[in-house]
């Protein structure tokens, strides 16, 4: 017999990139009395991964448990980036409702939609949090009437749409359910959370049943799987089976090593846990995502959420340019290809595929930033290694060649408009919707093949003075749009291995915008600058100034260099042609010719 639990409230976290998730759950821990009084809190305490902190967004979804009065609220944070919505599709499996955040000055934005139409999906009750109410722009009574429309675009149920609304600020650790009624603490959106999320169901004498939603690894105890028990009971030392909704012929016995509860940041070891609580277990040897664990006399797999297909590709290869080995510490092959398949135990919008040569996989993600994330937690590990221009995978339907579609919205001073329209309907974008958004912005809305945004964002912070905002989510696929003009520029080349000089950067500046100082060391046919002509031209930067019996090699005026372009992992990737190469290293990213030999180079392009 089914049976709810009351003590326990299971929800997520959702909303758009930077409009308050990890915040607000800093402020529901803050104010639960997990912390001692005393306790040092760093601000966005979930964001535990480096480059998470870096960037202020979160990456991975993370679990975390509170206590209101008597109930144990589990919450799991989860990521507002469109590339990492992969994530987000599989850890509302775990939960039996969501609160849907959005910034009262900003209102829904792409990704909101994406999450909403996920758990609408799934049927979930939702909870609007307007969030930063306490901005001199918010405009919380606006915001809710896009919410609104946004509910019922997505075809919401008449229950879905009468949901609660509640205003926060979540830096401030303030919610209430009236706007006009500022409160000191949380409490409206604690108890909102206890009376309008159902508690989970189901019955705990029957066989066991655990769908696994998230997959952690640990050092010394290995792969730790995260999921809700579905129904019945499960106790340290239990002999239990894996089973797969996609292999059901494939069933492995296994043993629950230790069972984990989540309070606060940490994960507590118990004996034995019931239906609908979110437990860690480990021990449990080559679990995956989408598996079910299940009593040993009923093995019946849990369906699994599809997840969202890749839709860019990039080459990861060894590394074989002559400063190979130099600076990582892990540069064979057999580094690189361990690496890449550990990554997919963890992240399931994946995927790496052997080529032809031993040296070179094929990585595809679900975007730019999701592979540049791969890549850069590879090169803080050690790794050594080259990467290729991002490529879009195209799909074949009825016969005709389809390409993925991204939903762009950018918000603008109203001076820009007019570059931007121009610059994405270059790379074959059409607008959808205009309209007057608050503080001087209008919102533009466009439809856009994935390939025209590769290459585009620094150029549209550029175009925008720093002022534009631009969010994109995946739209479908349809027919292939035609050719894409690439990148204006050319690229300037090195011409002999070396160490930069002054005299020679001096020298081939005037060719165009360098990418390095002097005393940086460089080998043939690496690239050192762009050069706005769009040709490539080779260029000495080795040069010294030769003394003769006038004057001395270091006489003369002072030379005066131009500041050099220093490009970060994403400029870079989005700089490069597809002849072109980055050379990744824990320490540094170069650009390369596929083919450093001048006159092979030579040779090859008059072939084509």
């Amino acid at each position: 017999m089914n049976k709810r639990r009351d003590d326990v409230r299971n929800i997520a976290i959702v909303a758009h990139v930077d409009h308050g998730k990890t915040t607000l759950v800093d402020a529901l821990l803050r104010q639960s009395g997990i912390f001692r009084e005393n306790q040092v809190i760093k601000d966005r305490v979930m964001d535990s991964n480096d480059i998470e902190r870096e960037r202020g967004i979160t990456i991975l979804s993370k679990n975390t448990a509170v206590y209101y009065n008597d109930t144990k609220i589990n919450i799991i944070d989860t990521p507002g980036h469109a590339d990492f919505g992969g994530e987000v599709e599989r850890v509302l499996k775990m939960v039996n409702g969501v609160v849907l955040l959005v910034d009262a000055f900003e209102g829904p934005m792409p990704q909101t939609k994406f999450v909403l139409k996920k758990a609408l999906e799934l049927e979930l009750p939702v909870i609007v949090c307007i969030n930063k109410i306490d901005r001199p722009e918010a405009r919380p009574d606006e915001v809710i009437d896009e919410v609104l429309d946004l509910f019922i675009d997505l075809g919401a149920s008449e229950n879905q749409i009468e949901c609660p609304f509640i205003f926060a600020s979540a830096k401030v650790g303030m919610a209430t359910l009236d706007v006009n009624t500022p409160k000191e603490d949380m409490k409206d959106l604690f108890e909102t959370i206890i009376d309008y999320i159902p508690a989970p169901e189901g019955d705990e004498d029957e066989p066991l049943q655990v769908l696994i939603s998230t997959i952690d690894y640990n050092e010394y105890v290995g792969r730790i799987g995260i999921g809700k028990i579905e129904r019945g009971t499960i106790n340290i030392n239990d002999e239990v089976v894996l089973v797969n909704s996609e292999k059901k012929d494939e069933i492995k016995k296994v043993k629950i090593s230790n069972i984990y509860e989540f309070q606060g940041l940490s994960r507590v070891e118990v004996e034995t846990a019931k239906v609908g609580s979110i437990i860690a277990v480990t021990g449990v040897e080559g679990i995956h995502i989408g598996d079910t664990i299940c009593d040993v006399s009923t093995p019946e797999p849990l369906p699994f959420v599809k997840i969202s297909e890749p839709t860019i590709a990039m080459t990861f290869s060894v590394n074989n340019s002559p400063f190979a080995g130099q600076e990582g510490t892990y540069v064979t092959s057999r580094h690189l290809r361990n690496r890449l398949f550990k990554e997919l135990q963890t992240d399931v919008s994946l995927r790496v595929e052997e080529t032809d040569s031993t040296d070179a996989f094929k990585v595809s993600g679900r975007g730019e930033l999701h592979l540049s994330v791969l890549i850069e937690n590879m090169r803080r590990e050690g790794y050594e290694f080259q990467v290729s221009k991002p490529e879009v995978l195209f799909k074949e339907v009825n016969g005709k060649k389809h390409e993925p579609m991204e939903s762009v919205t950018i918000d603008v001073p109203e001076e820009f408009i007019g570059t931007i329209i121009e610059k994405l309907g270059h790379r074959k974008g059409e607008l959808v919707h205009m309209s007057e958004s608050n503080g001087g912005y209008t919102r533009l809305i466009f439809s856009i093949p994935a390939r025209g945004l590769i290459g585009y964002r620094s150029e549209f912070m550029t175009d925008t003075k720093g002022n534009g905002i631009m969010n994109s989510v995946f739209d479908g696929y349809t027919p292939y749009k035609g050719d894409i003009p690439t990148r204006a520029q050319g690229s300037l080349i090195a011409h002999e291995t070396g160490e930069s000089t002054a005299y020679g950067l001096y020298q081939s500046q005037e060719r165009g915008i360098l990418f390095l100082t002097p005393g940086t060391k460089v080998y043939e046919g690496m690239i050192v600058g762009s050069n706005p002509k769009g040709m490539d031209i080779e260029v000495n930067v080795c040069r010294k100034k030769q003394q003769s019996n006038v004057r001395a090699s270091g006489s003369d005026e002072a030379l005066r260099l131009s500041p050099p372009k220093l490009m970060s992992l994403e400029q870079v990737l989005e700089f490069i042609e597809d002849d072109e190469l980055v050379e990744v290293t824990p320490k540094s990213l170069r650009i390369r010719k596929k083919i450093l030999d001048s006159n092979k180079r030579y040779k090859s392009n008059k072939r084509k």
